[in-house]
């Protein structure tokens, strides 16, 4: 339990950190964590998130520690602090140890208001000792999704943070994330000893300065042109002092050629990537930071913490291993506001070289098979974003559960654009959008997108005749177009928030009220239809397919508000439980499962077999738990 705090003027050290008003949610932010002594904030890339430990800091007495994963972004927010006379410093390996005993002395006698570590620190015997007479008020962990394994950008060294808390029983807790996946946030809880109850807040996911294309290349020299093309758009010619590129490229190899390359078109451009020294990857940082270079071409271990509001565009020149780490790379676009390009291109051969990323061996292990699985549903999920034909910005909003802050189309995507440009989808074209739907609406909760395709189709099916839909208006009224196309436009249908699925081992297919609005018309039809000659973006190599073609953990089911306060329970039950077998979340559960035991809302052991990821074992060991939670909630039966 933490004391009261003290009444704060909140408006007051606002101004003398220099800032007029504070940016949506983040006053809430402040409030919530100072009258809890607890929060989760889970805001995108550039969302203002350090404002809500740094005002604290000014305002709290006593020390607030900061553990930060980047030593650049740690030093360029101590001297941004220290420039508005908050007295700053940061603990990090790089320092000299003369330098580094200077400051922690300095730190145990009270002279910083802020103190900023990396987490590797965390372990040292002096951090440890001086824990011990530090008058701490506040722990602010940022980037905290790397305490996460289940999670897009794990670090081992993220783990002592527990540990850190313990032996700070009074302060405040502030953890700060971009990635929003509920199974990550109870993975954050559960190893910051953080009980369920926490408080969790979600805002501000939306950035429509920023324009979303997606390319297909086939060959090296079309990834070059589209580049090239982009930097003449974004930059202007090389020197023009027009502002700054991010170029994500995947390998170490690919990074350091298309640097070079770039050099000998007169750009000033340096590759940045982990194989290189830690000196002159923070030269490469700082040189970025510093408006001395015009692109930096990187793999991802490049951004974190980047600040600079120039960057007129990010370039990835193969897809990332996710959605969320996508939407957090991307993000370092236009953080002035201003408009600013981010483009993703994709060929034939980003599904190989990602499976074997994600099953290669690290430090000689091989990768767990459930892990290995999660993460392929999330490539798959950033590939079927790619696929979609609905609006980029208001597709990923969805993805983050942001509904609030979708536009009906953002107007300045490649999607927005083409349907834009050919005056809005032809008659014709929303005609088989309709259609599609209503084959979704005929199998609506009994079978998936399979069978509404095959309906459409007019394909021969036993499930079909028996459910008598072979009868229908519906069977075959699209019959001129194929099977695996169809899938594709129902796929686009999904992305779009015009169909959903609901839970079970094989998921089900169902009409949202948007999608109703849609096939009465009541809303427009926006959404591109698949090219008839691409191959659909899911196909997996090497025949990996059939395995992975299931409702993707990303995909949110429809829960009613029953339903949410169930799913709420069961998180709150997973992490306790985790705690208990002292295990990551997603081995008690996945998020589908949890939502799939929302939806199903089992009354006994055989209903709970019915969820996805519950098999006999699970049963065994958690089933008697899981039905009590589902009890307790008054929702089962």
């Amino acid at each position: 339990m933490h004391p009261a705090p003290p009444p704060l003027d909140l408006d007051a050290g606002l101004q003398r950190l220099g800032f007029g008003s504070f940016r949506p949610g983040q006053r809430e932010a402040i409030e919530t964590l100072l009258g809890e002594g607890r929060l989760l904030l889970v805001a995108p890339t550039g969302g203002g998130k350090s404002l809500s430990y740094q005002l604290p800091a000014t305002l709290l007495p006593g020390t607030t520690l900061v553990v930060s994963p980047l030593i650049s972004l740690m030093h360029d927010q101590v001297l941004a602090l220290e420039e508005r006379g908050v007295k700053a410093t940061y603990l990090a390996g790089t320092l000299e140890p003369e330098e580094l005993r200077r400051r922690l002395g300095a730190a145990a006698r009270g002279e910083y208001q802020l103190v900023y570590v990396a987490p590797e620190r965390l372990g040292h015997g002096a951090f440890r000792s001086l824990l011990g007479r530090l008058n701490c008020p506040l722990v602010a962990v940022d980037e905290a999704h790397c305490i996460s394994q289940w999670g897009h950008d794990f670090r081992p060294e993220y783990l002592q943070i527990g540990g850190l808390l313990q032996q700070l029983p009074r302060a405040r807790v502030l953890a700060c994330t971009a990635t929003a996946t509920p199974v990550v946030r109870d993975e954050i809880l559960a190893r910051l000893g953080l009980p369920p109850h926490t408080p969790q807040r979600i805002q501000g996911f939306a950035r429509p300065n920023l324009a979303f294309r997606v390319r297909e290349v086939s060959s090296r020299r079309q990834r070059q042109q589209q580049v090239d093309r982009l930097l003449a758009q974004s930059l202007g010619r090389p020197g023009r002092g027009q502002g700054t590129a991010i170029i994500y490229a995947p390998t170490r190899r690919s990074t350091e050629e298309e640097a070079e390359r770039l050099a000998r078109e007169g750009w000033k451009a340096l590759g940045y990537h982990a194989g290189m020294e830690g000196a002159v990857r923070e030269e490469v940082q700082s040189a970025f930071a510093g408006g001395r270079v015009e692109v930096v071409v990187a793999t991802n271990a490049f951004g974190m913490g980047i600040d600079r509001p120039d960057v007129r565009c990010v370039i990835h020149l193969a897809p990332p291993d996710s959605v969320e780490a996508y939407y957090q790379e991307a993000g370092r676009a236009g953080r002035d506001g201003a408009e600013a390009t981010c483009l993703l291109l994709i060929s034939s051969g980003d599904m190989a070289l990602r499976r074997h990323l994600i099953e290669r061996e690290v430090e000689g292990r091989v990768p767990d098979a459930e892990m290995v699985r999660h993460k392929w549903n999330l490539f798959l999920e950033l590939m079927r974003w790619a696929e979609g034909g609905a609006c980029r910005h208001d597709a990923l909003l969805r993805y983050f559960g942001d509904e609030a802050e979708t536009l009906a189309g953002c107007g300045h995507c490649d999607v927005c654009e083409e349907l834009e440009g050919q005056g809005g989808l032809p008659e014709e074209a929303e005609t088989v959008v309709r259609k599609a739907l209503c084959g979704i609406a005929r199998v609506q909760g009994r079978f998936g997108l399979q069978a509404a395709a095959r309906l459409l189709c007019g394909t021969a099916d036993e499930r079909l005749q028996r459910a008598g839909l072979e009868q229908t208006p519906t069977f075959g009224t699209l019959s001129e177009f194929g099977e695996e196309w169809l899938l594709r436009l129902l796929r686009r249908c999904v992305t779009a928030g015009w169909a959903d699925f609901q839970g079970g081992e094989h998921p089900v297919v169902v009409i949202t009220e948007e999608g109703r609005e849609v096939i009465h018309a009541r809303r427009p039809a926006r959404l591109l239809l698949p090219p008839l000659e691409a191959p659909s973006a899911e196909e997996a190599p090497a025949g990996r397919a059939k395995k992975t073609r299931r409702t993707p953990e990303g995909a949110a089911a429809v829960l009613d508000a029953a339903g949410r306060e169930l799913f709420e329970a069961l998180r709150a039950f997973r992490i306790e439980t985790a705690r208990e077998e002292q295990v990551p979340p997603y081995v008690i559960a996945s998020d589908r499962t949890l939502r799939d035991i929302a939806l199903l809302r089992p009354a006994n052991l055989d209903e709970l077999l019915l969820a996805h990821g519950i098999g006999p074992a699970k049963v065994e060991r958690f089933g008697a738990a899981l039905l009590k939670v589902v009890r307790r909630a008054g929702v089962g039966g």
